[in-house]
């Protein structure tokens, strides 16, 4: 697990946006961060401490309509304990957008009353979007800016180059391609970001991944996992759990060789798809306990 987990994963086009970040920080006035939802500790990209140098900063909590609705209430909290404004948003349906653009206003206020006390006329706010690879930044852009002007894929690493996006006339957005750091702390962190689609499918072993998130799901969330693939309980022998789950899921989804023996690969690549597209239900991988 740990090889496949290692494989190709830092390409060098990251390196190169880690270095563009450093070059473009002295241009922004404040940073949005966007984290996953269902994973904040994982999504947060560790070096971007270093690189922001103590800028303002946002952070929203993306991708909220996938992740249960109590802990990203209580994830928001955490972040704001911390001094940090914290929005819970959804690129899909555009909720929190309006509440990131009143708190950049409120942040930005003090200084452009100083500016204005001073007889400047009032300069753009320019804001640096930052994330890690497909925790939806282009679509958290076009929702925020009202029109198309990121590119948007369901694969990590689409935004290509950076580009300056005016959302209002005294507003321009900063967006740049998607970068993860050199080294995970730990293999849960590789597995979440392996879970949720950061990592490119094709550099890990899905077959293992997909076991890792049953055991997760059903440790977890047992019951959404069991109503989503119509299993009961009693099928499952406790000895056996993860592998007759695997087993029923792909019967029941169809996913079988000749023989009727079942296909692990086409299963796993169904019960990943499930999972990050929310048909399992409002999964958050990260709990904050109350």
């Amino acid at each position: 697990m740990e090889n496949k987990m290692n494989i190709n994963w830092y390409p060098g086009h990251m390196a190169k946006t880690r270095k563009q970040i450093s070059d473009d920080i002295k241009l922004i006035d404040i940073v949005i961060e966007i984290l996953d939802a269902r994973i904040p500790k994982s999504s947060q990209n560790p070096d971007l401490g270093k690189l922001l140098c103590n800028k303002k900063r946002i952070i929203a909590l993306n991708k909220s309509d996938l992740a249960n609705e109590s802990q990203n209430k209580l994830w928001k909290n955490f972040f704001e304990n911390m001094k940090i404004p914290c929005v819970i948003t959804d690129s899909n349906t555009g909720i929190g957008m309006k509440e990131v653009l009143q708190k950049v206003e409120k942040i930005m206020q003090p200084e452009l009353q100083k500016q204005a006390e001073k007889g400047r006329i009032r300069k753009n706010i320019r804001i640096l979007i930052v994330g890690i690879p497909n925790v939806g930044k282009s679509s958290f852009i076009n929702r925020i800016a009202k029109r198309n002007t990121a590119n948007v894929g369901n694969k990590p690493g689409v935004t290509k180059q950076k580009q300056w996006i005016r959302i209002q006339n005294n507003v321009e957005l900063l967006d740049t391609p998607g970068i993860l750091w050199p080294k995970f702390e730990t293999e849960e962190v590789a597995l979440h970001l392996a879970y949720t689609g950061t990592i490119k499918d094709e550099v890990i072993d899905e077959t293992e991944v997909a076991y890792h998130l049953l055991k997760l799901l059903y440790e977890n969330y047992k019951k959404d996992l069991l109503d989503r693939y119509k299993i009961e309980e009693q099928e499952l022998q406790e000895s056996k759990v993860l592998l007759e789950l695997m087993n029923l899921i792909g019967k029941k989804r169809g996913a079988l060789l000749a023989g009727g023996k079942i296909d692990e690969t086409k299963t796993a690549k169904i019960l990943l798809e499930d999972f990050r597209t929310g048909k399992i239900g409002k999964i958050t991988l990260e709990h904050i306990k109350i």
